[in-house]
């Protein structure tokens, strides 16, 4: 049986390709600055997003994290939209790494309004957290695209009271299609980027961080705290390397597959597609029926079709390298499938 995983795209495996280029790679004590292949990377990732320099780390959530201790003090207080994957899906770690404290913006969108940031910057005050740290995330979790003129408003802002901006671009290639810019267009509206290597991009591990050469050296420092310093990390660097340079462009095709899928799924009945937020290789939709969701994705599990179940009534498919049209056409018949015997039992 040929699983079909539309869980995430972070659950693709390298090709034969990016296997042998990981294979070969030149190596290197990465901690002494010695690994060609990870010097290479960061080198590369730095000049994709027009930034000074780069750094490699094991995950996203660790780019995110090592992002906001290197900016900030024990006790600032960041800003920052409460639907945002750092507030959602890392697990409180802001809290225990930086010692910080997060000011949430409720809004689903991870757009609330510049006046309503302006707001919520403190004051001097003897009483007051300092703001120490504003944070946005491109593309959301939500499936949709931040306007560039709307990230450009928000810098405009953190620039003007001398506060530096975050963000976290897991998804930055994949907005970065979508709007029609360079990446580095995104990224030029913010002091750092935090980008992953290990989702639409295709490489088994790895993101990278990217910002100021005294803010990369900063944290490297802050890496090494972490325990993210690795040695002979080029293997995995490697992927790294070859996902920057062949897998970018690849990205629309999971945008199109996308579109294809909520199209297929919308002439489902019950079901509603939330077509507002198809930015990206997300597919969001709901259930206008009781059906036992668990069912639904246990029926799938033994059709070969691996879902996550609903987060908040809200359902996600996300496309990904390894699932062709065909699979999604086989996702839609097995998911109306699966819905009818969910809605019986």
């Amino acid at each position: 049986m040929k699983w079909i995983d539309i869980r995430s795209d972070t659950v693709t495996v390298p090709g034969e390709e990016m296997r042998r280029v990981m294979a070969d790679a030149e190596v290197g004590d990465d901690v002494y600055g010695d690994d060609p292949t990870v010097n290479r990377l960061e080198e590369i990732a730095s000049g994709i997003l027009g930034k000074e320099a780069a750094l490699f780390v094991p995950s996203g959530t660790f780019g995110n994290q090592l992002s906001i201790l290197t900016h900030t003090l024990r006790g600032d207080e960041v800003i920052i939209p409460a639907s945002n994957h750092i507030i959602v899906h890392e697990a409180g770690a802001s809290a225990v790494i930086a010692g910080v404290q997060m000011r949430t913006l409720d809004c689903d969108d991870g757009m609330p309004s510049v006046e309503r940031i302006r707001k919520a910057i403190r004051s001097e005050d003897l009483h007051y957290p300092r703001t120490g740290l504003i944070c946005l995330e491109n593309a959301h979790s939500s499936g949709r695209l931040l306007p560039m003129e709307y990230m450009k408003q928000v810098y405009k802002l953190a620039r003007e009271r001398s506060i530096p901006l975050h963000l976290d671009g897991a998804r930055i290639f994949n907005a970065a299609i979508t709007a029609e810019v360079s990446p580095a267009e995104i990224a030029a509206q913010s002091d750092s980027v935090m980008f992953c290597l290990s989702k639409g991009l295709g490489a088994p591990i790895g993101s990278m961080l990217v910002g100021t050469k005294e803010f990369i050296k900063k944290a490297r420092k802050g890496r090494k705290i972490m325990g993210g310093a690795m040695r002979q990390a080029g293997i995995i660097a490697a992927a790294g390397v070859f996902a920057l340079e062949k897998m970018i462009d690849r990205l629309s095709e999971d945008h199109r597959n996308a579109r294809f899928l909520a199209e297929g799924l919308s002439t489902i009945p019950g079901i509603e597609v939330f077509s507002e937020r198809l930015d990206i290789n997300m597919v969001f939709f709901k259930l206008n029926n009781k059906a036992r969701s668990r069912l639904i994705v246990e029926t799938l599990l033994e059709k070969g079709i691996k879902i996550n179940p609903p987060e908040g009534g809200e359902w996600r498919f996300v496309t990904n390298l390894n699932v062709s049209r065909d699979d999604l056409e086989r996702v839609v018949t097995e998911f109306e499938s699966a819905l009818k015997v969910a809605l019986a039992g």
